[in-house]
């Protein structure tokens, strides 16, 4: 990560951004090859700077670890994160994103959703996990059917509650990361059912049209459509 960006992103980013990183590493991963246009990007926002660094790696389970982070003038920074396996194991996808301006963290969502339901072994981990309380949850989107009961989406109101959400965020891809290392490979008939299910899990999230729209704002309309489907959310091959 370049440390000029690191430096100046929100303090929850970069605490979550090590543990990201640090927690891939047990997965003995190999770099993920980017088309060198999308390792690091530099455009204007309304005339403001706008910076996005991106970090992918792959592994037997997963096809594609994605960590993005951009960071917009001195009033918005984001975090984006995305663990996509590959089709051949039943696992769930990995999400997490944050967004942050100049009143705090704004919205910071993580979860394990199912593909083709939630492993029972991923139930009982996640059933276990000491209840959290945040005094600002938020409500999903209206296309979030793809997130599961598990689903923590809320606006910390402080550093403590912070502090929880970025726990939570290490519980989850601990449990996540362990699992996967447990998972072995399905058969043909199975492994389609779960390329149709991460196909409509990308589909979902490319209905947000926030990002779509600033990223239009900054760069056209063609480069975002190439954005969104070959970084953000690529389909399984």
């Amino acid at each position: 990560m370049s440390e000029s960006l690191k430096s100046s992103l929100h303090p929850l980013i970069v605490s979550l951004s090590d543990v990201i990183i640090k927690t891939w590493q047990s997965l003995s991963p190999e770099h993920y090859n980017l088309p060198e246009e999308f390792g690091y990007i530099e455009g204007k926002l309304e005339g403001e700077r706008l910076l996005i660094e991106n970090f992918c790696f792959q592994n037997p389970q997963f096809r594609k670890m994605h960590l993005e982070l951009a960071k917009v003038g001195t009033g918005l920074d984001i975090l984006h994160c995305v663990m996509f396996p590959n089709v051949q194991y039943n696992l769930p996808m990995f999400g997490c994103d944050i967004v942050t301006g100049k009143g705090g963290v704004s919205a910071a969502i993580v979860d394990l959703s199912p593909i083709n339901g939630l492993p029972a072994a991923y139930i009982e981990k996640l059933s276990s996990l000491k209840n959290i309380e945040f005094s600002q949850p938020r409500d999903l989107p209206e296309w979030g059917n793809i997130f599961s009961p598990y689903c923590l989406f809320v606006r910390p109101s402080n550093s403590q509650e912070e502090q929880l959400f970025l726990e939570r965020v290490t519980d989850y891809l601990k449990i996540h990361c362990a699992q996967s290392q447990q998972s072995e490979p399905t058969n043909l008939s199975q492994s389609e059912l779960n390329k149709i299910a991460q196909e409509y899990y990308c589909s979902r999230q490319k209905e947000n049209d926030k990002t779509r729209r600033i990223l239009e704002k900054a760069f056209g309309t063609d480069w975002a459509h190439k954005y969104m489907n070959m970084v953000l959310f690529d389909l399984p091959s």
